[in-house]
């Protein structure tokens, strides 16, 4: 399962995130924002208003939320060498 996190600098709940999904081995691609300013426009148009906003498969959420970083599937974490 490919996890995205949808970030901007200086985001506090942005971090949080990061580091809960880091912490529990997950792999995911960070996307900045305000390096890509196309991007918060999709997520506008999907009805999210608040960073950071994750996508994990079919699962979807904003802000920082540890109940469902713990309910995503243990194949989307990394493999370790």
């Amino acid at each position: 399962m490919r996890i995205t996190i949808y970030t901007r600098n200086d985001c506090v709940q942005c971090h949080a995130t990061k580091r809960a999904m880091e912490s529990r081995g997950f792999d995911f691609e960070m996307v900045n924002i305000d390096h890509h300013p196309d991007a918060a426009d999709t997520l506008r148009a999907q009805g999210f208003r608040s960073l950071p906003v994750v996508i994990a498969g079919d699962v979807s959420w904003s802000g920082f939320r540890p109940d469902m970083i713990n309910r995503l599937r243990p194949e989307a974490v990394a493999a370790r060498a």
